[in-house]
């Protein structure tokens, strides 16, 4: 089965304090429901990142389930995000399924700023994290 959602938010920020850059989709402008958030290094990850198994992107969902990685396949087409998680990271994001699909009820520039920083996002870090495909 696939979880689908219809994203009322959607964001991309820049946090130079945290070293951070963030992509999200959430059902509910409060946060509530159903939410995925991307999430990487300003910076290339250094050696405490790699040693510490931090040297990719990471991907939460809303119970803070996290994981470095774990991302298969990553669409954005017609208004729809479509994420492919890898198995073995089901327990860690706290999910029952590895298919997930969010319909993006927003505008236009949004959804090119979510392609965006996605892109960045997924090709962040070490080449093995990275999806298998990329349509963004």
């Amino acid at each position: 089965m696939t979880i689908k959602f219809t994203a009322q938010v959607v964001g991309v920020e820049e946090l130079p304090d945290e070293e951070t850059l963030l992509a999200g989709v959430a059902e509910h402008e409060d946060g509530s429901g159903l939410s995925l958030t991307f999430m990487c290094g300003l910076y290339e990850p250094d050696e405490q990142d790699t040693a510490l198994g931090m040297d990719s992107y990471c991907l939460v969902t809303p119970d803070q389930g996290t994981a470095y990685g774990g991302v298969s396949e990553a669409t954005l087409q017609d208004g729809v995000l479509r994420v492919v998680v890898a198995e073995h990271d089901l327990e860690a994001l706290k999910l029952d399924e590895t298919d997930i699909e969010a319909g993006l009820a927003v505008d236009n520039e949004s959804v090119e700023q979510l392609r965006r920083g996605l892109r960045r996002i997924l090709a962040y870090g070490r080449l093995d994290a990275r999806p298998a495909i990329i349509r963004l």
